[in-house]
């Protein structure tokens, strides 16, 4: 090569150079992004322990090498627990850790992205929402907000609940107060029950003092912690309301789509780990507390009769037919929904309901 050619080759290797510069640039740009949260800090699950909002963000700087950074706040530290919806749909936050389900008043398909009475278990929500269309269906309710969003935790099966009073028949549901949200709070209250819905840490001293004669929270670890125990002593089973209870990666859309495709990507992922291990995370700890709550702290715990469930089933199938019925939205998600789970429940008749009649004894 002589020495005109060198020079060009070393001019084109330095234009080369200078065009590549700011591509490198923005792969390489860092992020510093806050998330809220509808549970108070140091909460196990939710904010702290594996799975959780702070486990979640702590394997995003760890996986993106620090270069997407997010500050987490508990409920209340910058906004109340119910208001993370609108922090992130205003752009005060980037991302809030909650339930969908906390959404109904802004769009009623949102329920169906927590729990849905009578529905799917963990396994069957985890294949409609990744393979059966379900991510993508929240992402278009939550279009006209200016959000997507994403699966980042699951409770598993949860607790009917804690009564001051043994619960017999119908009958005694009429003027109960109790604290149960979402699309359950309307089951139940067609049936006569006064219903609160009230932050976790609201829960307790409302039981203590009488203000509520019963409460839903989540599952025996977490309603322990809260010494819900200590207030009543009637602990009912069959999560017929929360058979599987997704929590939620909320995200602004506009922040979303600055970040670049590794950076998505990492987030995806992380949000998908914290999906199954907080679920793993539930079933060691339930078990053990569950133990103890029977045999160390006087806690009678059975099922609800089936009189009952039987009511809160045909109530389930009236108030999820009108919330369809009111919204062309809330009817797709049901449809998509209700289709996927009429192939699950087939399915599971022969895998999970024979191993548990026939296989666990």
């Amino acid at each position: 090569m002589n020495a005109v050619s060198r020079r060009s080759a070393l001019k084109a290797g330095f234009a080369g150079a200078a065009l590549a510069a700011p591509a490198l640039a923005s792969a390489q740009q860092s992020f510093n992004w806050k998330m809220t949260s509808a549970y108070p800090k140091g909460s196990p699950f939710y904010m702290d322990g594996p799975g959780s909002a702070t486990d979640l963000a702590k394997r995003i700087a760890d996986m993106s090498g620090g270069r997407l950074k997010i500050q987490v706040f508990g409920a209340g530290e910058l906004v109340p627990a119910f208001e993370g919806f609108d922090a992130v749909r205003a752009g005060t936050v980037e991302m809030n850790h909650a339930n969908a389900y906390f959404w109904t008043g802004k769009t009623a398909a949102a329920q169906y992205f927590t729990a849905v009475p009578f529905g799917m278990n963990f396994q069957g929500m985890n294949g409609w929402l990744y393979d059966g269309g379900g991510i993508e269906l929240w992402n278009e309710v939550y279009a006209p907000f200016g959000m997507v969003a994403l699966p980042c935790g699951n409770t598993g099966v949860q607790m009917t609940g804690w009564f001051k009073k043994e619960i017999n028949s119908v009958a005694d549901l009429k003027g109960l107060k109790m604290r149960i949200p979402g699309l359950a709070g309307k089951v139940y209250a067609s049936l006569g029950v006064d219903v609160k819905v009230l932050p976790g840490g609201e829960i307790f001293p409302a039981l203590e003092r009488g203000v509520i004669d019963a409460a839903e929270f989540v599952g025996p670890f977490q309603d322990r912690r809260l010494g819900l125990h200590k207030a009543a002593k009637y602990y009912y089973t069959t999560g017929w309301h929360e058979s599987a209870t997704v929590s939620e990666l909320l995200i602004n859309k506009a922040a979303w789509d600055k970040l670049p495709a590794d950076l998505k990507a990492i987030v995806t992922n992380a949000a998908a780990a914290c999906n199954v291990i907080s679920e793993a995370w539930c079933q060691k700890h339930n078990s053990e507390a569950m133990d103890d709550l029977v045999k160390n702290q006087g806690v009678i715990a059975k099922p609800l009769p089936d009189a009952v469930i039987k009511a809160l089933k045909t109530e389930t199938d009236k108030v999820l037919a009108e919330a369809a019925a009111k919204d062309p939205m809330t009817k797709k998600v049901h449809d998509s929904y209700m289709a996927f789970k009429a192939k699950y429940d087939r399915w599971s008749e022969v895998s999970e309901e024979a191993y548990h009649i026939k296989v666990r004894g």
